[in-house]
């Protein structure tokens, strides 16, 4: 019997390495190889967003007829070409960027994500590709569309995207009226217009992108606002954990400077589709 758990244990043990083996080598396979593999939402305009056909330098999406626009394909298409590879984009839930990109399914999380000291637990992250501000949106004829500060909010149903700092700091204000965190900006959209909220927390750039998207949303930029961490209001590219394109990715987005950064913005709340 010990004879036999013994051969057993090995080959499980076996087993294992095996398995760990190939995880590794599928990383550095996909690094290596000549395509570059970005995770997104392509659901937060005007960082991300899909749509059908490949206008404004939109990129086909992995497996799917549809295709991804916005800042974050025009930098994640940058960085390929300063790469030299081919840029594939993986449609991917936010709850399944980290675990696709530590598993070696993505190369990287390029998704308007914010380097926080909690997520630089599991991943690294590039320099800043860019710097936001966070702002509420509203009904531009509700109760909130004249609010100036925090305390304007006091009752209001305000809610933000799940497991993003942003709902965190619905906390801030005083008497708030805190609803469940939603899976992304769409739903909040929609839920905003059927009068189930009153406002979401936002960046700016998704925020200028609703109202322009419907004319029934207001952005409020507060006079007294949150307080944040610079870490939470910047954008970077994740990566895996000492990754050999880190180094890489920096040397390519030092180049963009923040001029270009706000045109390539710019272009993308202009490109949006009216859909999103």
């Amino acid at each position: 019997m010990k004879k036999k758990l013994s051969v057993l244990v090995s080959l499980a043990l076996t087993a294992m390495l095996a398995l760990t083996g190939c995880a590794s080598a599928n990383n550095e396979k996909t690094e290596d190889s000549n395509v570059f593999k970005v995770g997104m939402e392509a659901g937060y305009p005007p960082f991300n967003w899909t749509q059908g056909d490949d206008s404004n330098g939109a990129v086909a999406i992995e497996g799917s007829s549809e295709y991804a626009g916005g800042y974050d394909v025009e930098i994640a298409k940058r960085i390929a070409e300063g790469l030299g590879k081919e840029l594939v984009i993986v449609k991917t839930e936010w709850d399944g960027l980290v675990p696709a990109l530590t598993s070696g399914k993505i190369d990287a999380i390029i998704a308007g994500m914010s380097p926080t000291a909690e997520r630089k637990e599991t991943i690294d992250f590039s320099d800043n590709y860019y710097n936001s501000q966070l702002v509420l949106v509203v009904k531009n004829n509700g109760p909130y569309a004249n609010a100036k500060t925090l305390a304007d909010f006091k009752d209001a149903k305000v809610t933000a995207q799940l497991n993003t700092f942003h709902y965190s700091v619905i906390d801030q204000i005083e008497g708030v009226n805190k609803q469940e965190a939603m899976d992304n900006f769409p739903a909040m959209r929609v839920a905003l217009e059927s009068g189930v909220i009153d406002a979401y927390v936002s960046e700016r750039p998704e925020a200028v992108s609703a109202q322009s998207a419907n004319s029934n949303f207001k952005m409020i930029e507060l006079t007294d606002g949150f307080e944040t961490n610079p870490e939470d209001t910047a954008i970077a590219v994740g990566l895996r954990k000492n990754s050999e394109l880190t180094e890489k990715i920096n040397e390519i987005l030092a180049a963009i400077s923040e001029e270009e950064q706000t045109e390539i913005m710019d272009n993308a709340i202009k490109n949006q589709p009216a859909a999103q």
